[in-house]
């Protein structure tokens, strides 16, 4: 309790400081919060359960100085998720075919960016996400995070990122601590800072378009103390955006491995692809995502959902292979007051198969099927102004123009951005809108 006290201090500090950094710069804060209803049959309970939450609760702020920059992210699911979010095939920090609430301190890094010689360089450090793999999926358009997250991305480390660019490439390696959070309110283990890496090579061939590969090196991630599996980690993303006054388009394809290693001897071997694509007119929008992802199976607690943390052994119960067709249709946005609400619903259809080694997982035992169903409706609340991705730092942000990256935004630089959906270049400048990244209005 006393740790969790010091970060949400440290944390509404940092927003307090971007609150008044406005006055010499520019600040943005943004809240969100989403009122959701999921059905999963059946789950891991061999029956269906219907649960509601408040989902993806947090505040954002992002703020600049000159060449300074700050970036702060407060995630309260650790307050209304603390059983976790129904998303069968999910898993990670204890949980399965449940997704686990993040920490509360999501992000809260501080840097600063300049150019010389054309090139631009930026420096951050603080809790964040390591340089590697794809966008957080808050921002993407789905409610439901894949399968792959905790193969995808390194998030929630204390992290040191430097980032170089030079016109069309960009370059970037980190260090943090291999340890992933325990709980929403845990504090990382510092004296472990540095012992992981990470580095990602990004290139921008064509307007809209971003090709980018990552390497990773996390030490024992699963056992804070240290000596548990080391995992060495690749992945490869591309990426296409696109956006008009009354439209845009959004795809996404990638493919990631994950080694867990013991003293360097391969002990498991993890992979996903995943490909997704959004399309939205006038602000309803329609997106599809399909996805095959290797999980690791361990024995579960008496909560069926929960698994032990720290695991109690290096190793696991075998593998199994999940396949998930997701369709997510949202509503045009409307706005009452300061606030913006976008209803949507998403459904899922999942597949799952022993894996490679299949181990004792039996599908049959714990969900009484291979076939799985899940129904998901919901509201996505917000207001302010959000950073449009999330994952990328200083002169690595690729949705900016470069003067953004180095830290002097202008009305000029935000006009080739689109607010609703960044990332993404268009034919005419935009009317300002929340930057809700991926999942707003599209259009007036």
């Amino acid at each position: 309790m006393v740790s969790l006290r010091i970060w949400l201090t440290v944390t509404v500090a940092a927003l307090g400081l971007a609150r008044d950094a406005v006055r010499a710069q520019t600040v943005s804060v943004m809240v969100q919060a989403i009122p959701l209803v999921t059905r999963a049959d059946p789950t891991a309970t061999r029956s269906a359960l219907t649960e509601g939450y408040l989902t993806q609760p947090v505040v954002m702020a992002h703020a600049w100085y000159g060449p300074l920059q700050a970036i702060g992210t407060l995630n309260l699911e650790g307050l209304t998720l603390q059983r976790g979010e129904l998303t069968t095939g999910g898993y990670g920090e204890g949980y399965v075919d449940r997704r686990h609430p993040h920490a509360y301190v999501h992000e809260l890094l501080v840097g600063a960016a300049g150019t010389a010689a054309g090139f631009g360089a930026s420096i951050f450090a603080g809790r964040g996400f390591a340089p590697f793999g794809s966008d957080d999926p808050m921002v993407r358009p789905f409610e439901k995070y894949p399968v792959n997250h905790h193969l995808a991305q390194v998030l929630e480390r204390v992290v040191v990122v430097g980032a170089v660019r030079r016109g069309p490439v960009i370059a970037e390696v980190g260090t943090f601590n291999g340890d992933e959070p325990t709980g929403p309110g845990s504090v990382p283990k510092f004296s472990r800072v540095g012992d992981s890496w990470a580095s990602r090579l990004t290139l921008l061939p064509l307007a809209g378009i971003e090709l980018s590969a990552s390497l990773a090196h996390v030490t024992s991630p699963e056992i804070p103390q240290g000596h548990g599996l080391d995992q060495r980690k690749g992945s490869v993303v591309a990426r296409y955006a696109h956006a008009s006054r009354t439209s845009s388009r959004y795809a996404l394809v990638e493919w990631e491995q994950t080694g867990e290693r013991d003293r360097g001897v391969l002990i498991t071997k993890l992979q996903s692809v995943l490909a997704e694509g959004a399309y939205c007119r006038a602000g309803a929008s329609l997106a599809a995502r399909i996805e095959r992802t290797d999980r690791p199976e361990e024995e579960p607690l008496l909560d069926p959902f929960r698994t032990p943390r720290p695991p109690p052994d290096l190793s696991n119960l075998g593998e199994s292979r999940w396949t998930t067709l997701t369709v997510s249709l949202a509503a045009p946005p409307t706005r009452a007051w300061f606030v913006t609400g976008q209803p949507f619903v998403e459904v899922a259809r999942l597949a799952v198969a022993p894996g490679d080694p299949a181990g004792i997982f039996n599908s049959g035992l714990r969900y009484g099927t291979d076939r799985m169903w899940m129904f998901s409706a919901g509201v996505r609340l917000w207001a302010g102004m959000m950073h449009g991705r999330m994952g990328r730092y200083g002169v690595a942000e690729t949705d900016a123009p470069m003067q953004m990256a180095m830290g002097t935004p202008s009305h000029a630089a935000e006009s080739d951005t689109m607010p609703g959906m960044p990332g993404m270049t268009h034919d005419v400048p935009m009317a300002t809108s929340p930057r809700i990244s991926l999942i707003s209005s599209c259009g007036p």
